[in-house]
C-alpha cells in the first residue's frame, strides 16, 4: 500500500496541476518545524523561477485549493513561499486502518527481488570470538533480516579464516606436545580417531602459545610454515588434524553466535576457495590482466580519477604464495559459480576499505564477476570504552565476546531483581532477552561507519534511547492487551476508530511512517534509521499511554478502538526489533 507521505504528495501535486502548474512541484516532506505544521511543500519556490511568479503567489493559489482537500485540516501559504500542511484526522485514521488490515503493515516489498550474499562474521578458527567481532555479527545479521523481509533471497556467509599460517602453527605446537599422535607418522595408514586430540579450551590456548613462540624462534616458525605448506599440499595426517580443528572450532563458534541470535546460512572459509585459485591465476595471466612487478603477480587497479594512491592488487607474492587479495577474489569466483548473486555485501571493519577497493576493482576489471554484480563495502567503526579507546577488559586485554554477554546478562538480572519481585529462574531468562536488546540496540542505534562508546550503564537503562526501553514499551502494551482479554475482550475483533485526542493523532502519525522507515533502512543498509524510528514510536506510545484512559474507558466501542491502535503499535515494534535481531519477553 502507498505510504501516507506519498499520498499527501499526490494530493498536493494534484492541487498544483489544478492551479495551472506542473505536478512535480507538489513533492511534500515532513516539516522541520513541528511547532508550525506537520508537513511542508517547498514547490512554489522552484516554481517561481519556472513561471516567473512570486513564490508566495503560487503557494497561495495552491493552498487555497488544498483547503477543500479531505487529506488536510490545515493548508496555508507563508512567506517566502512555503505551504504548511496538517493532515486531517479522518484521512489519517483511514490510512492507519488500512495499515492494520495489511499483512505487511504498509511495508511495500521490493518489486525486483535480488539474490544477495552478505559476508559478515569474519571469525577465525581456533580463536575465541572477542568484542571486535561484535559489530560485524550484529550489523550483518540485522541487514540480512531486513533485506530478506523486503522480499530478497539472502544468504549470510560467516567467511571463516581457516587456512593460513595459524593452521601450521597449531599443527607444529601439537607435534611438540604430543609427538606420538598418529597424525604426525608418515608411515601410518590406518583410520584416524573420530575424536579430536584436544578440547576447545586447549585449542584456544595452543594457538596464542604457538604464535608467541614463532615470533621468538626462527626455526619454530620455519617448521610452522612448512606444516602450512604440507597441509595445503594435502598431507593426509595434517588434513585429518585440520578437520578436527574445524569441527571443534565451528561447534564452539555456533554456540557463541547462537547466544547472540546470529545465524549463518553458509559456513564457508578460505579453505573452500583453494580449488579455484590455480584456475583464476591462470585466467588472469592468459588474458593479460596480471603482470609481474618485482617478482609479485599483480593487477593494476588505479584509475585516472583517483585523488590518492591505489596500489596494485597483489595476486601472488614473489615466493608464489597467495594472500588475502587472492582468497577474497577466489571467493567471488566461487560465489559466482555456486550462487550467481546479484549483489555481495561485505560487513567489515572500515579500516579494510583499501583492500576491498582493490579487490572490487580487480574483480570488475578482469570480469571475475558479472558486469552488473553489485559489490558493496559496508565499513563499520570501532566499539570503544568510556575512555574512547577500543573496548578492553579491566586488565587491559581484549574481552571475549561470551564474557561481555555474561556481564550484561548479570547486570540486567540485577536490575530486574532490584526493581521487581520475580522468580529467579524467570528473571534469568528475561535478563538474557533484555541483555541482548541492550547489546544489539546499543550498537545498531549508531551509524555503522562511526566509532561509538559502549556504555554498559547507558545501554542497560530502562529509560532513554535503549533496547530495554523499547522492550519495556512492548511489554507494557502486552500487559494492557492481556488484561483486556482476561476481562473478556477480544483483540482480534477490534477496529481503529476516529481520532479523539492529540496524543492519539501523534501516535498514528508515527505509525504511518513505518513502511517508509523500513524501506529507507533497506535501501541505505542503515539499521540506525530503523532504531531512530522505533524510538520515536515508543515515545509517542508512552505519551499517549499517560494521556489516555484505555482499560478504564467506559465507552466499550471507544475502548475497542484504542485496543486496536495499541495492538498495531505492538506489532510494528515487535516486527522492528525482530528485524534488528532481538525479541521482547512476555513480562519484565
Amino acid at each position: 500500500m502507498k505510504q501516507l507521505l506519498q499520498l499527501l504528495s499526490e494530493h498536493v501535486a494534484d492541487a498544483f496541476c489544478k492551479a495551472g502548474y506542473e505536478a512535480d512541484l507538489g513533492k511534500t516532506g515532513i516539516s522541520n518545524r513541528p511547532d508550525l505544521c506537520e508537513y511542508q511543500c517547498n514547490g512554489a519556490m522552484a516554481g517561481a523561477k519556472r513561471y516567473h511568479k512570486a513564490p508566495i503567489v503560487i503557494a497561495g493559489e495552491v493552498a487555497e485549493i488544498l483547503k477543500d482537500d479531505e487529506a488536510f485540516e490545515m493548508a496555508e501559504a507563508v512567506k517566502p513561499g512555503f505551504i504548511n500542511l496538517n493532515v486531517s484526522r479522518v484521512f489519517l485514521q483511514k490510512q492507519i486502518s488500512a495499515m492494520a488490515a495489511d499483512p505487511d503493515m504498509s511495508v511495500e516489498k521490493t518489486g525486483h527481488p535480488k539474490k544477495i550474499i552478505i559476508d559478515y562474521g569474519g571469525a577465525n578458527v581456533a580463536k575465541p570470538l572477542h568484542v571486535g567481532h561484535l559489530r560485524s555479527a550484529v550489523i550483518g545479521e540485522s541487514i540480512k533480516r531486513i533485506l530478506r523481509f523486503m522480499g530478497n533471497e539472502v544468504l549470510g556467509d560467516v567467511h571463516l579464516g581457516d587456512w593460513g599460517l595459524q593452521m601450521g602453527l597449531i599443527i607444529t605446537e601439537l607435534h611438540e606436545r604430543k609427538p606420538d599422535l598418529p597424525y604426525f607418522d608418515l608411515e601410518y595408514e590406518g583410520e584416524y580417531p573420530d575424536e579430536a586430540p584436544f578440547t576447545i579450551s586447549e585449542l584456544e590456548e595452543i594457538y596464542p602459545a604457538a604464535s608467541r613462540r614463532s615470533k621468538e624462534d626462527a626455526d619454530y616458525k620455519a617448521r610452522a610454515l612448512e606444516a602450512t605448506k604440507e597441509l595445503q599440499m594435502g598431507r593426509r595426517g595434517y588434513r585429518a588434524l585440520w578437520k578436527h580443528i574445524m569441527n571443534v572450532s565451528v561447534r564452539d563458534l555456533k554456540k557463541n553466535y547462537d547466544n547472540l541470535d546470529v545465524h549463518f546460512d553458509l559456513w564457508k572459509g578460505e579453505s573452500d576457495t583453494q580449488s579455484y585459485i590455480l584456475g583464476m591465476v591462470q585466467y588472469l595471466k592468459d588474458n593479460g590482466y596480471a603482470h609481474y612487478d618485482q617478482g609479485a603477480l599483480v593487477v593494476d587497479v588505479k584509475e585516472e580519477t583517483d585523488t590518492k594512491e591505489i596500489p596494485p592488487c597483489m595476486i601472488l607474492k614473489s615466493d608464489g604464495s597467495s594472500l588475502y587479495d587472492t582468497t577474497d577474489l577466489a571467493t567471488l569466483v566461487m560465489r559466482r559459480e555456486q550462487y550467481d548473486p546479484d549483489e555481495v555485501i561485505y560487513v567489515v571493519d572500515k579500516r579494510q576499505e583499501l583492500h576491498f577497493v582493490q579487490d572490487f576493482r580487480c574483480a570488475k576489471k578482469t570480469h571475475l564477476v558479472k558486469e552488473d554484480t553489485g559489490l558493496i563495502f559496508l565499513g563499520f567503526g570501532t566499539m570503544n570504552g568510556k575512555d574512547g579507546k577500543p573496548f578492553k577488559t579491566r586488565e587491559g586485554g581484549v574481552m571475549r565476546l561470551e564474557n561481555l554477554i555474561r556481564d550484561i546478562n548479570e547486570e540486567m538480572y540485577r536490575k530486574i531483581m532490584d526493581n521487581h519481585a520475580a522468580e529467579p529462574e524467570e528473571a534469568r531468562e528475561t535478563a538474557k532477552i533484555v541483555a541482548l536488546s541492550a547489546i544489539k540496540y546499543g550498537d545498531l542505534s549508531n551509524q555503522a561507519s562511526k566509532d561509538y562508546i559502549f556504555d554498559v550503564d547507558k545501554f542497560t537503562s530502562f529509560e532513554g534511547n535503549t533496547g530495554p526501553y523499547i522492550l519495556y514499551t512492548i511489554v507494557r502494551i502486552k500487559s494492557i492487551l492481556n488484561r483486556y482479554t482476561a476481562a473478556g475482550g477480544k483483540v482480534t475483533g477490534c477496529r481503529i476508530g476516529s481520532i479523539v485526542t492529540e496524543s492519539e493523532k501523534e501516535l498514528m502519525m508515527e505509525l504511518a511512517g513505518y513502511g517508509s522507515a523500513v524501506r529507507t533502512t533497506a535501501e541505505e543498509l542503515a539499521p540506525h534509521k530503523l532504531c531512530a524510528y522505533i524510538y520515536g514510536l515508543a515515545n509517542a506510545f508512552n505519551h499517549f499511554y499517560h494521556e489516555t484512559k484505555i482499560l478504564s474507558e467506559e465507552d466499550e466501542n471507544r475502548k475497542a478502538n484504542l485496543i486496536a491502535l495499541i495492538d498495531l503499535t505492538r506489532k510494528v515494534l515487535e516486527q522492528s526489533v525482530s528485524l534488528l535481531g532481538f525479541c521482547a519477553p512476555e513480562r519484565m
